[in-house]
Order: C-alpha cells, then sequence, then structure tokens
C-alpha cells in the first residue's frame, strides 16, 4: 500500500531570504518524505507595522518601502488566479530577487509575472491595499500558530499524534538536499512536536547560499 501523504502549510514572505532557504529544502522534502507543500503567505510588513520604533533603522526602511508590494502581489494573484498559482509564483518571485540577485522590484516581479504565465498588471496591486484584508487573515492564521516573536517562515503540520505542530523555521544554509532534507524534516518533527519544548538557536556565521 502507498503511503498517505501529510500536507504541510508554509507560511512565507517572498522577500525574506532565509524564508527563501526553507522554501527551497520543503521542495526536497516533497522528493524524499510524504509530504505536500501548501504554500500561504504571511507579512513582515504587517508583522513590524506597530513596532517600527523598536527595529533598526534599515530594517524599518526596507518594510516601509519594499515589503508591502510583492506579498501583496502574490495574494492577489491567489485570490484572482487560485491557490494553485501561490508556490509557482513565489518560486518565480524568489529566483529572481534572491539568485539572481534582481531585487524586490516592479520590473522582478513583471518578470516573475510573466515567467509563470500570469498577468503583468497584476504588479499593479503591489501599491494598492485591494487585498490587504485577505493578506492579513492569512498572517493572522500563521502567526497566531507560533506567536507574535518570530518572523517568516512558518511551518504547520500534522504531528506523530495528529495534533497540529507549528513551528517557526527552520533557518539554514546552503539547503539541503536528498537524505539530509529527509533527516532535518524527521528531526524537526521530533523536536517541535515534543510538548514544553520551544527553541534551539545558535549565531548565524554565514548568509543565506542560493546555490
Amino acid at each position: 500500500m502507498s503511503e498517505s501523504r501529510t500536507t504541510a502549510d508554509f507560511f512565507f514572505d517572498p522577500l525574506c531570504p532565509w524564508a527563501w532557504m526553507t522554501s527551497r529544502w520543503m521542495l526536497e522534502v516533497e522528493k524524499v518524505r510524504p509530504v505536500d507543500v501548501r504554500w500561504k503567505v504571511m507579512s513582515l510588513a504587517v508583522l513590524n507595522e506597530n513596532r517600527l520604533d523598536e527595529v533598526p533603522a534599515e530594517y524599518r526602511e526596507m518594510l516601509e518601502t519594499k515589503a508591502w508590494g510583492p506579498v501583496r502581489v502574490v495574494i492577489a494573484a491567489q485570490q484572482l488566479h487560485g491557490d494553485e498559482v501561490v508556490g509557482k509564483l513565489y518560486t518565480a518571485l524568489g529566483t529572481r530577487f534572491h539568485n539572481e540577485g534582481e531585487g524586490p522590484t516592479r520590473e522582478a516581479i513583471v518578470g516573475a509575472l510573466t515567467d509563470v504565465g500570469l498577468p503583468e498588471e497584476l504588479a499593479d496591486f503591489a501599491d494598492q491595499d485591494t487585498y490587504d484584508t485577505e493578506l492579513r487573515a492569512s498572517h493572522k492564521e500563521g502567526i497566531e500558530k507560533v506567536g507574535q516573536d518570530v518572523g517568516t517562515p512558518v511551518i504547520a503540520v500534522p504531528g506523530p499524534d495528529g495534533d497540529e505542530v507549528a513551528f517557526f523555521g527552520p533557518v539554514v544554509t546552503p539547503t539541503p538536499r536528498g537524505e539530509a532534507a529527509a533527516r532535518l524534516w524527521d528531526g524537526t518533527l521530533l523536536v517541535a512536536a515534543t510538548p514544553g519544548f520551544y527553541e534551539i538557536k545558535r549565531t548565524r556565521t554565514a548568509a543565506p547560499s542560493f546555490e
């Protein structure tokens, strides 16, 4: 009998390079474990909008000038073209933003939309609040699973006993491949599903490696 598959909800902001690394790991996990990723948006802009005076100036500028546009385009694409386009558009955006170094420019967003066959006019939603209610609802769904003290990504998946297990991260670079991806998945679920477990962390000594 074929092994039943599990759906893992992956909440992302396309602007975050670390979420991008984790998302590429999840694509590897799909190949080596019976897991299907369901892509959902969350927003660093929403997360930090009431604490901008607490973040460093450079990060605050990024949140105010760059963070709203990409995630608004993704949520607009989802609302107008269905859930199935979210993962494809995220891959196209992330490849241009991070791997190819284009950053979250309008040109990169238009290029990503074209890459996946979506209308380039969706880029106009970067400067519009048309679907901010839906964006905030999706963000709330993800962040309430883990609390306000983390960022993106958030992953939620049924645990060993069937109850949902949700966590931020893992933060990793470079992206684990093959059996290394499987081991990280198994280990992450093992610790995250442990009652009372909250955190493992160490200082990052390397930037994201977009291999």
